[in-house]
């Protein structure tokens, strides 16, 4: 015998009532054939200096401070790291 659960009951929602669908909704979407994806619909444009992801190794202690510096310091740190490149200091 099966148990029943709580609290299961779904709002009923009348098919009629879905928005209909236009050519641009069609044009914005993502494209599956089954689980294989085919073309995705309208997103960001691309970023012209895109960055690159990189693996770094740095002193334990560096890495604590650059954290407790908060937010952001990721960007901070690769802004720091251009200005001594582009000075020519690094």
């Amino acid at each position: 015998m099966s148990k029943k659960s709580k609290n299961t009951k779904e709002e009923w929602v009348d098919p009629d009532d879905v928005p209909e669908v236009d050519e641009e909704w069609f044009q914005n979407a993502h494209v599956y054939i089954g689980d294989a994806f085919i073309k995705r619909g309208v997103g960001r444009p691309p970023i012209k200096n895109a960055k690159e992801m990189l693996s770094l190794r740095l002193d334990s202690n560096v890495l604590e401070k650059l954290r407790a510096s908060g937010k952001g310091w990721q960007t901070r740190l690769s802004k720091h790291i251009k200005e001594a490149v582009l000075k020519g200091t690094l």
